[in-house]
């Protein structure tokens, strides 16, 4: 569960990072509106993978659908694009 701390209250630091644990971040606040958030470092690596993975989903999505819009081209085609850009 996450817990929510004014970020004053980072003066003692140790007790801030207690609270934190896998599925467990603190959020920091400024004047009331959340502003930071500590993770714990796996957790974090989860996060960037998920997020990578969504953007490269959503660049093959793309293809997908500008492949139905103008059509796919063959192999041929696309050896042929290459090369074209390789020289």
């Amino acid at each position: 569960m996450a817990t929510i701390l004014p970020v004053s209250d980072l003066r003692n630091y140790n007790k801030v990072l207690e609270n934190v644990s896998d599925n467990s971040p603190v959020y920091l606040t400024v004047n009331g509106r959340g502003r930071y958030v500590i993770r714990d470092i796996k957790e974090d690596e989860e996060y960037e993978q998920a997020k990578a993975m969504l953007t490269l989903l959503m660049e093959l999505q793309k293809g997908k659908d500008s492949g139905l819009e103008r059509g796919y081209h063959s192999i041929d085609e696309v050896r042929e694009l290459i090369n074209k850009k390789s020289l």
